[in-house]
């Protein structure tokens, strides 16, 4: 039996207008892969119409972990577990004396990095840390996984940090965060690179 990560979605738009941006729908279904299938994932904190698209995204394959999508915030679901928020670090969900399985949650992937975390800090939350370098919020899943679930320690995992990606001789784009490495090259979501490019010409129309 897999762990539930839960990431608690923190937008600031208007609840009518309120869309998750192209780039989180791949980060949000690449925690799916990272997760494995015998884990979950929850989505809280989002509008109706972003619960809704986020649902519509997914889809069910047996070598993704489950998802689910709520409106509620982390809070919420914590207390509809029976659990205590004392029970929670900012990314690690300590396990209970009950059967259930630790969660993890986090606010991350901000350029400049926000401290989104200290909205739940002041809370009562306490905080971990997965390292002093941004993650992106499907990398710190993953970091997660590894370190909770395949019992790898932090500093033996294997890190690109603010990867160049290059798409021809003539462009390329800077990340500005920490991915997982897969040989020399980060872990990006399927997708993102396509994503990213499209962007980057974007920016050239005029």
């Amino acid at each position: 039996m897999g762990f539930a990560y839960v990431i608690e979605h923190m937008e600031e738009d208007d609840e009518t207008t309120r869309v998750i941006p192209p780039w989180a729908t791949l980060e949000y279904a690449h925690m799916r892969i990272l997760a494995g299938e015998s884990s979950e994932v929850h989505f809280t904190h989002l509008s109706q119409s972003s619960r809704d698209a986020l649902n519509a995204s997914f889809t069910e394959e047996t070598a993704l972990a489950s998802a689910s999508c709520f409106q509620e915030g982390v809070l919420d679901r914590i207390n509809a577990s029976n659990l205590s928020i004392n029970d929670v670090a900012c990314l690690i969900l300590k396990p209970t004396r009950s059967s259930r399985q630790p969660m993890a949650m986090g606010i991350l992937g901000d350029d400049p990095p926000r401290d989104r975390t200290a909205e739940l800090r002041v809370l009562g939350f306490p905080g971990r840390r997965l390292g002093p370098i941004q993650m992106t919020t499907d990398t710190a899943l993953g970091v997660t996984k590894i370190v909770v679930e395949d019992k790898v320690p932090l500093d033996k995992i294997s890190y690109v940090d603010y990867p160049t990606i290059t798409f021809n001789k003539q462009e390329s784009v800077e990340m500005p965060f920490r991915y997982i490495a897969v040989g020399s090259e980060p872990r990006l979501p399927p997708g993102m690179r396509e994503l990213l490019h499209e962007d980057l010409n974007k920016s050239f129309d005029f």
